[in-house]
């Protein structure tokens, strides 16, 4: 697949070849919920657990008569009712670490990676340098190129520094590393924007290793 490559001024900085393996799959819809439902699962926090009563280690025995005490006639000190007690239907610790298997993993993100292609909102940039990190030059230059209400930049091993601070004061855009490229932050977004490096990290990340089929 053959994708123009542009600069931030709009010009033209020659073409690229895409590896259809990775750019010009079918997305399928099932493969990247499976891989969406992953990543927010991972993310998800658990409360911290409470004692309940049974984890309380508190005497058992009985401290007041049946009748005549003029109080409730409780037989623990654990009850719920009293301090230091259980607590009553607290808290627990739920596990929201799910496995999805690498390879469905690796999939989906190629799949994510076509259906931008195959939209027609993957822009390939040549770099991403910024005269003097000003984030009005930056504005000026989106304009230009014709980015969606949001757009996703993904760079080589770092991020440009100076496009990201011009970038830092615009809530659409968000920048990323190529190692940190996912599926869902890239599905959320209208436009993805991948510079030259970024383009060789993720053919890389999805090359086989020698000798394998």
């Amino acid at each position: 697949m053959q994708i123009k490559v542009q600069t931030l001024d709009a010009a033209e900085a020659g073409e690229i070849e895409l590896k259809d393996g990775i750019f010009g799959l079918e997305p399928r819809a099932d493969i990247l919920h499976r891989v969406v439902t992953w990543q927010l699962e991972k993310r998800r926090g658990t409360a911290r657990g409470t004692r309940e009563r049974a984890d309380v280690a508190r005497t058992g025995k009985k401290f007041g008569r049946q009748k005549g005490g003029g109080t409730a006639r409780h037989g623990d000190r654990r009850a719920p009712v009293f301090i230091g007690g259980g607590k009553a239907h607290g808290a627990r610790v739920r596990d929201f670490n799910p496995g999805l298997n690498k390879k469905v993993r690796a999939l989906g993100l190629k799949m994510a990676l076509s259906a931008h292609a195959k939209a027609g909102s993957l822009i390939v940039m040549d770099s991403l340098t910024v005269a003097d990190a000003k984030t009005k030059a930056l504005t000026g230059s989106l304009a230009k190129l014709g980015f969606g209400k949001t757009a996703l930049v993904i760079d080589g091993e770092q991020v440009e520094q100076s496009f990201a601070l011009a970038a830092g004061n615009l809530s659409a855009i968000n920048v990323l590393p190529a190692a940190g490229a996912n599926v869902y932050d890239i599905l959320k977004h209208d436009t993805l924007v991948l510079t030259r490096a970024a383009v060789e990290k993720l053919e890389a990340r999805f090359a086989l290793p020698v000798g394998a089929n």
